[in-house]
């Protein structure tokens, strides 16, 4: 008897024996594949939500810079608290008068570039002011169904 076995037997005793396990490595593998791409696409929802509130804030502030410039080329009526708003304000004024029309572009576009919830409050004391804009921020991890940005100058 040989101790030697030839090397066909020692191949189909090895084929033999590893029958029907590829098939369930496959299976294995395709269900890791989709787990880590359902994983990569919650990733992926989660940051265009965040990334969209981080837009949302920074235009926010952009605009609120915006109205402050307004203000500021404005002086008289800001003495006069032509600008001051009882409160937040959702819809843009009709009234007349160059503080009521910067006031009405400024609600406008809050809520076309942030949220057409968006609103706007600004509350002078002699130069000293302070303007508000409150949307709905709930989408966002963290977010705020009444999210606020509040920003200060002197005028």
């Amino acid at each position: 008897m040989s101790l030697h076995h030839s090397p066909r037997s020692t191949l189909a005793r090895a084929a033999r024996g590893q029958r029907g396990v590829g098939l369930i490595e496959v299976l294995v593998s395709v269900l890791v594949v989709t787990l880590g791409l359902l994983g990569a696409a919650a990733l992926q929802a989660s940051a265009l939500r965040n990334n969209q509130s981080s837009y949302e804030r920074t235009q926010s502030s952009i605009l609120s810079q915006a109205i402050f410039d307004a203000m500021r080329a404005n002086l008289v009526d800001v003495a006069a608290n032509a600008y001051n708003t009882s409160g937040y304000v959702c819809t843009p004024p009709v009234a007349a008068g160059l503080a009521n029309s910067d006031k009405a572009r400024w609600i406008t576009t809050l809520q076309q570039q942030i949220h057409s919830g968006a609103c706007g409050e600004i509350v002078c004391a002699t130069s000293a002011c302070t303007v508000r804009v409150r949307w709905d921020d709930s989408r966002a991890a963290g977010g705020s169904s009444a999210q606020v940005i509040e920003l200060r100058a002197q005028l």
